[in-house]
């Protein structure tokens, strides 16, 4: 679950801190010790005679936050096995708190400035989120821009409703939106959806079925689409249904059908939007509108994206950056084709590998020659999947120069829970 992180200054926090002390003649101004030194004699104190002590260290090294990681021994030589279990609770106590501060800026803050343009406008999204957009319309189309901040899709909502423009996600990839010409009747972008976290989402059409002889069977199912911000596809992407909550225009309330636990939504990596719908009860006077629907959204949301380089003539070779860890294990020649068996492992990696490893498969992973130059895979087979990790087995052309050859994977290497609510408002009914 992602909470609020309140950064205190601490040592180590900048570069050079300094301490003071008081003395009858005012204050004194004294260095302070560097975190290197801190850490260093914190993990020594995890093997301390006194059990006060040994909490006391590792609450330390905890609280001194993320910056520590760098500082941490991977092995300590004669340490306990009681200090050695502190030692992984602190490390995985501090990614944990590093993932969360990364997914936590993940949420993209657009100014627009004084753009005065939709061309402007575009190019200030693009430079404060990294999109980039494939558009062939006017650029000089006039728009008027806000001076607050705003959210991703907020931002980039309320410069194509000015200029009566659209989305289709399916003409854009990871990294690319293609906005194109809005249908005549389509009602406004910014008006219709709610924001939250790294989300847009918006109702796209309703539908009742009233069944008379089987009054169990009536229904009014809500069509929604569901956006999320380009690169940070969430994993495991569900909607609770108990907590849907809803009210009518005639004081009524909306309520969910009893129709399971979840709703489990599909993503994809390439596009950054997926659909589904919610399932209520037909309500049983005649309202108009829905004033409000509100409900929570739960996925796991992946951490920084880093990548991996392991050299072909190694196997056996072994690179793990914070919870992730790649091993090449294997580079097997059949005829002309090449199989690359990888490891890919997850401490902790609890939802995100248990029925959502989707994720994993959709990982760039490419084969850097000595030149330089980048041979693609051809296909991968998974050849083995545990509770934390799965082999996956690349196919590449690469002739003669396999010994000469890195593999490069690229993966975010940590993952976190995440929980946001959302309220839509004025839904009209059919």
């Amino acid at each position: 679950m992602i909470k609020t992180i309140v950064t205190v200054l601490r040592r180590g926090g900048l570069g050079v801190l300094l301490a003071f002390s008081f003395s009858l003649g005012g204050f004194a101004q004294e260095p302070a010790r560097d975190l290197k030194s801190d850490v260093l004699e914190w993990v020594d104190e995890l093997d301390a005679s006194s059990l006060a002590k040994r909490k006391a260290a590792e609450n330390a090294l905890i609280q001194a936050g993320p910056d520590v990681l760098q500082y941490l021994p991977e092995n300590k030589t004669g340490m306990s096995i009681e200090a050695s279990e502190r030692l992984t609770r602190v490390r995985k106590a501090l990614f944990s708190l590093r993932t969360q501060t990364e997914v936590e800026s993940l949420g993209i803050s657009v100014r627009l400035g004084d753009a005065k343009t939709v061309g402007e406008a575009l190019e200030a999204i693009s430079r404060d989120s990294g999109i980039e957009f494939e558009f062939d319309g006017d650029e000089s189309t006039a728009i008027q821009a806000v001076a607050t901040p705003l959210t991703f899709w907020h931002a980039l909502d309320l410069v194509l409703d000015q200029a009566n423009l659209d989305i289709n996600f399916y003409g854009g990839d990871r990294e690319t939106l293609q906005i194109v010409r809005r249908e005549p009747d389509r009602p406004s972008r910014v008006d219709s959806a709610a924001y939250t976290g790294v989300y847009r989402i918006e109702p796209t059409s309703v539908n009742s079925r009233r069944v008379l002889n089987r009054p169990k069977l009536s229904a009014l199912n809500i069509s929604m689409e569901i956006s999320w911000e380009p690169k940070t596809t969430p994993i495991g992407l569900t909607i609770p249904i108990a907590q849907l909550r809803g009210k009518l225009d005639d004081g009524a309330m909306l309520k969910p059908q009893e129709s399971g636990e979840t709703i489990d939504i599909a993503t994809n990596s390439e596009i950054a939007f997926s659909e589904f719908y919610l399932p209520m009860q037909l309500p049983a006077g005649q309202p108009r509108e829905i004033e409000s629907l509100s409900g929570v959204i739960k996925a796991i949301l992946p951490g920084k994206r880093q990548t991996f380089e392991l050299l072909l003539s190694e196997p056996g070779k072994d690179v793990k950056l914070d919870a992730m860890q790649v091993t090449l294990e294997q580079v097997r020649k059949n005829g002309a084709i090449h199989e690359v068996r990888v490891a890919v492992t997850l401490d902790d990696a609890g939802r995100s590998l248990e029925s959502h490893r989707q994720w994993i498969f959709e990982n760039s992973a490419y084969v850097k020659r000595a030149d330089g130059s980048r041979a693609d895979h051809l296909g991968y087979e998974v050849y083995r999947q545990t509770a934390n990790g799965v082999g996956i087995g690349y196919l590449f052309d690469l002739g003669d120069s396999v010994g000469e050859s890195t593999l490069v994977y690229e993966s975010p290497t940590a993952v976190v829970s995440n929980e946001v609510s959302f309220v839509l408002q004025d839904i009209k009914l059919p």
